[in-house]
């Protein structure tokens, strides 16, 4: 059928002219038939399509293969491990004075090192047990004797006095020569007499 553009009526195929008004239907066929199929758009060279054609996306960073394998961080080496550090003794340790001075004065004893001797106002040396007041006649030496707690045990060593030191009223001892000492030993330092008394810790 072909549709009069003019008045809408509908004509047999093949009419040249509308039945309903007259006009002419040519026109109206090609349209009617629909307009010719536009031709093919010549085909690109392939050079001109590949100028033409969107660039391809380049893969990501985190995507791009690298083809290298990341060697293991290594670890820091450990330090060894520290030296523990010695146990303070388990007792508590004093001197008491029992002849020769000051008696029943005491004097406590500490961890390391206890310089026995008497105060000396030119170099400053203050011994941890100071007989200063206990020897009027000097015979005990600035630096006498040394008593040492250490590694659970106490020990006394001369330093080179003048006079010598006695445990339990034995021979002098050697200067240097340190000797282990145990609860109620005695200690003669000069004219004073010293006892020692190791008491546990609780």
């Amino acid at each position: 059928m072909i549709k009069c553009s003019e008045c809408g009526y509908e004509n047999m195929d093949g009419l040249d002219y509308c039945d309903g008004c007259g006009a002419k239907l040519a026109a109206d066929a090609s349209a009617a038939a629909g307009a010719a199929p536009e031709a093919p758009e010549p085909e690109k060279p392939a050079e001109t399509a590949a100028a033409e054609a969107p660039p391809a996306e380049a893969p990501k960073a985190s995507e791009a293969p690298t083809g290298e394998i990341k060697p293991e961080t290594e670890k820091p080496s450990e330090a060894p491990p520290a030296a523990p550090a010695a146990a303070p003794a388990a007792f508590k340790a004093k001197l008491k004075v029992v002849r020769g001075g000051r008696k029943d004065h005491e004097f406590p004893l500490e961890e390391g090192n206890n310089l026995v001797g008497r105060w000396d106002p030119e170099t400053g040396s203050f011994p941890e047990v100071d007989l200063d007041a206990d020897d009027p006649e000097a015979k005990i030496s600035r630096k006498h004797a040394l008593i040492r707690i250490a590694d659970g045990k106490v020990t006394v060593e001369d330093i080179g006095s003048l006079n010598g030191t006695y445990v339990n009223r034995g021979a002098r001892l050697q200067p240097g020569n340190p000797v282990e000492l145990k609860s109620g030993d005695e200690i003669i330092i000069g004219k004073t007499f010293l006892k020692l008394t190791i008491d546990p810790i609780s």
